[in-house]
């Protein structure tokens, strides 16, 4: 699987790190409509191991996700199947349990290092809300492992109980402002 990341990475430039390389795929214009109208792209080691799972007939391990940020959100656009999609969320939450360790530890070599009062606050205000995000990923990252089947937006929830003819308008904009 290196070896074909490593190989994909070299059409870019030889020696190119696979880890610094994404790749992207579209149609050519000859080809049929149905295949025009979409792309996909992302790391070329992600690209590298699902092409060595298909050549070989091997299954791809979901634990198969970069654990850098930037890889992870360039995963974000190949994440396609519902379970990849939960899994990507969940990986977010670990990342973000890791960042609130590492703010944690530099507000207590803040009070070490008797910096002004307001930096150890505002780290410990920074760490408690990244432990907060983290905790709500963990809650709503298995609502992406199933397809919702209906619309329950509160906007869909009022349209559906308001007759045919009831008009659902929006909210006025905002008045345009003068320079």
């Amino acid at each position: 699987m290196h070896d074909l990341a490593r190989a994909l990475a070299d059409q870019l430039h030889p020696g190119a790190a696979p880890r610094d390389v994404t790749v992207n795929f579209g149609a050519r214009r000859q080809a049929p409509i149905e295949y025009r109208s979409r792309g996909r792209g992302g790391p070329v080691t992600v690209y590298a191991q699902a092409l060595h799972a298909a050549l070989y007939g091997l299954p791809t391990p979901d634990e198969s996700l970069p654990t850098a940020l930037d890889a992870l959100l360039q995963a974000t656009h190949t994440a396609t199947a519902p379970k990849q999609k939960t899994a990507v969320l969940r990986q977010v939450a670990e990342q973000l349990r890791n960042a609130a360790e590492i703010i944690q530890r530099y507000q207590y070599r803040a009070q070490w290092d008797r910096f002004p009062t307001d930096v150890a606050e505002q780290l410990a205000t920074a760490h408690d809300q990244a432990q907060q995000i983290a905790q709500a990923l963990d809650r709503v990252a298995p609502a992406f492992s199933h397809q919702p089947t209906t619309d329950t937006t509160p906007r869909a929830r009022a349209a559906h109980g308001q007759s045919a003819t009831t008009l659902v308008t929006s909210p006025p904009s905002p008045a345009p402002r003068h320079r």
